[in-house]
């Protein structure tokens, strides 16, 4: 099947999240230990328990990764590639907070330099731009999405547990069809 690099409706995101399955965010498997399917599922689940009602955050934690889909061995480009590809259908929001997930990572070394990070993460940190400087921090935490950014990066370093059911992709349908049409998405194709 030819995936779509943008998807128009919310039945093409579906198939480009189904395809996740046995994808993984290192093409030769040797970064992340679950796939990118249950590393969405994972993180948009734990983004749902701590935020039930700020379902544009729980989307973001569902395609933050896309892009390794979508360009598999872009460590330093996969956040703009997926903001980029899920904008027209998800809105700014979504795909601002899916863009600063890998600042936040850079942010959060920066400000806890004790934090740890998955061996992957860690590996990547170099080829995203590395700790961010002071004056760089600074200006990441006067973004108006900051806060929300940073969540989604600790649910996303939090949602890599081999094994750990954290529902199935259909049940985010609903979710993708509600934030689509708040933005003036579609759908069905």
């Amino acid at each position: 099947m030819d995936l779509p690099s943008r998807p128009r409706s919310v039945a093409e995101l579906m198939d480009l999240l189904h395809a996740c399955r046995d994808a993984w965010d290192t093409p030769d498997r040797s970064g992340d230990p679950v796939d990118l399917h249950d590393h969405a599922l994972q993180t948009a689940h734990l983004l749902r328990r701590a935020h039930p009602s700020d379902k544009e955050l729980q989307v973001a934690g569902l395609v933050h990764d896309l892009g390794h889909l979508l360009r598999p061995g872009d460590d330093a480009g996969h956040a703009d590639r997926a903001a980029d590809a899920v904008r027209p259908l998800l809105g700014a929001r979504v795909a601002t907070l899916v863009r600063l997930h890998v600042p936040a990572k850079r942010y959060l070394a920066a400000v806890e330099p004790d934090r740890t990070l998955s061996p992957q993460s860690e590996r990547t940190l170099r080829a995203q731009g590395g700790v961010m400087t002071p004056e760089e921090a600074d200006a990441f935490a006067l973004d108006p999405e900051a806060e929300a950014a940073l969540t989604l990066r600790q649910a996303d370093d939090a949602g890599k547990v081999v094994g750990l059911h954290a529902g199935v992709m259909e049940d985010w349908r609903p979710v993708l069809e509600l934030v689509a049409a708040r933005h003036g998405g579609t759908a069905d194709a």
